[in-house]
């Protein structure tokens, strides 16, 4: 008879279970998903609530500096600090010197941001912005300092230390904005909110992380780091200004208060990417880079990340996009009813973002993060293109609707293409989106009935998002397994 305690054997195989990878990318995803959630909730809640305290102009000028600090932050670091995910040894060893060339570019991109900023305030036509464009873009200075630490979090999956920081940061954030909105400051009150909340949150990560800013300079590091992280930096630019060039657009063409509108719009269509792409990326990098020389385990982990933000993502978009006026009505009031012409199509944007930056974390993982270029590159040039004759025939209206022609017929076809050549098979990721695809159709079709007999109101909304949602759980309810599959 064995003397070994069954207590102390269950307790153990629970550890070991933990510690393998699959085990801590359930459990990082599960804390991601949290954090995704309450983050989402607070900053909603608090959206509506500075919706009804503020004007468009207000979002508008925000809008403004919220493209200046975007640009800013997509080359901020030179893409090195994600090679703490991947480097094969302790990451510790080169987080001196990519905190060196994170704080050392954001200090000079700061310095560009000051000077330009008339200008660049100008341009969107909004000059009274020039002053919200610089206090919020202060924030580049503590994303620099906190590269190394923020990485090491992905790494090492703590989404714990993350959900703790995030949370932190959204009550400081939310706490000082609505109280310099209450006290009439107008945009400002958001530029404060946003740069108070990412200070006090930086000092908290340092805290948990035991990884405070020691600068160091390797030469032979940097030559690798900066290699690495180019091609990334020209990626992330490239997607900021895929994801931005509409505002510079909008504001240019058709002014601030347009902007306002279109801003609040896309808000509301990112919660796909935000509630699941968000969640997901948070540890596919580093999942992906596990199993980087294994092509079929790769392409099972691909296939059920897929499957998996697509079962959270099209509904939420679906709904989003066919009760888009009820919607902004409801959550925002009258004065916003204009953003729902554009929601109806940008929604379509936030279901092709969703599948597109899992490819573009699939392809960095795999060391191929040149290849992303091309695709950023063919995808901003159709926006410039065809974005100017949205705006100028159909208002914001027509610069969603120009958005979500790109991105399904051009950029989803060619992310596809760019992940298949990797030994993916498109089959094999058709057959993962098959069930949420169903659902989505099975979805529309009840919403549009309800829309048929009812009137853009309340009721419409619960309506539509009972009825439809319900539809579209039963189809999808067999794969609620997903998450104990990956790893």
């Amino acid at each position: 008879m064995s003397g070994e305690d069954p207590l102390s054997s269950t307790k153990n195989a629970d550890d070991q279970q933990k510690s393998t990878p699959s085990g801590k990318i359930r459990r990082a995803l599960g804390l991601s998903f949290l954090n995704t959630v309450f983050g989402r909730i607070g900053t909603f809640l608090t959206g509506i609530l500075l919706a009804r305290m503020l004007v468009p102009e207000d979002f508008g000028a925000f809008a403004v500096a919220l493209v200046a600090l975007g640009a800013l932050l997509a080359i901020n670091e030179l893409g090195v600090s994600l090679a703490l995910v991947r480097w094969p040894g302790d990451p510790r060893e080169i987080a001196p010197t990519v905190t060196t060339i994170s704080f050392l570019s954001s200090c000079v991109l700061y310095a560009l941001c000051w000077v330009g900023a008339p200008a660049f305030s100008e341009a969107l036509g909004a000059p009274g912005a020039t002053g919200v464009v610089r206090l919020l873009c202060a924030s580049v200075l503590i994303d620099g300092a906190t590269a190394a630490a923020a990485q090491f979090v992905n790494r090492e999956f703590r989404q714990g230390t993350r959900l703790t920081v995030d949370m932190s940061n959204l009550a400081l954030t939310t706490g000082v904005t609505v109280a310099l909105a209450l006290a009439d400051y107008g945009a400002w009150s958001l530029a404060w909110g946003r740069l108070v909340g990412n200070a006090l949150s930086a000092v908290l990560l340092f805290r948990l992380v035991s990884m405070w800013p020691k600068p160091g300079f390797d030469r032979k590091q940097a030559r690798e780091l900066v290699a690495f992280g180019l091609p990334l930096a020209g990626a992330s630019l490239l997607v900021f200004a895929m994801l931005n060039v509409d505002y510079v657009i909008t504001g240019h063409l058709l002014g601030a208060v347009a902007l306002g509108l279109y801003l609040q719009a896309f808000n509301l269509a990112s919660w796909p990417v935000n509630m699941f792409s968000v969640v997901i990326r948070r540890v596919s990098l580093a999942a992906f880079a596990r199993v980087q020389d294994d092509p079929v385990a790769r392409e099972a982990l691909l296939a059920r990340f897929t499957a998996l933000l697509f079962a959270g993502a099209l509904p939420v978009c679906g709904l989003l996009g066919l009760l888009a006026l009820p919607t902004v009505t409801t959550l925002y009031g009258a004065k916003w009813a204009g953003s729902a012409a554009a929601l109806q199509f940008l929604v379509v944007l936030g279901i092709v973002r969703v599948a597109t930056e899992l490819g573009y974390d699939f392809l960095v993982a795999l060391g191929l993060p040149g290849r992303t270029l091309w695709l950023q590159g063919i995808w901003l040039t159709a926006l410039i293109t065809l974005l100017p004759a949205g705006a100028l025939l159909d208002g914001i209206r027509g610069v969603a609707a120009a958005h979500a022609l790109v991105a399904v017929l051009l950029v989803l076809p060619a992310f596809t293409y760019a992940v298949c050549r990797t030994g993916v098979r498109a089959r094999v990721l058709g057959a993962a989106v098959v069930r949420p695809l169903v659902g989505a159709a099975l979805l529309t079709a009840v919403v549009l009935t309800v829309r048929w007999y009812t009137e853009p109101s309340l009721t419409q909304l619960l309506l539509g998002g009972v009825l439809g949602g319900g539809v579209y759980l039963a189809v999808v309810w067999p794969m609620r397994g997903l998450v104990k599959q990956l790893g």
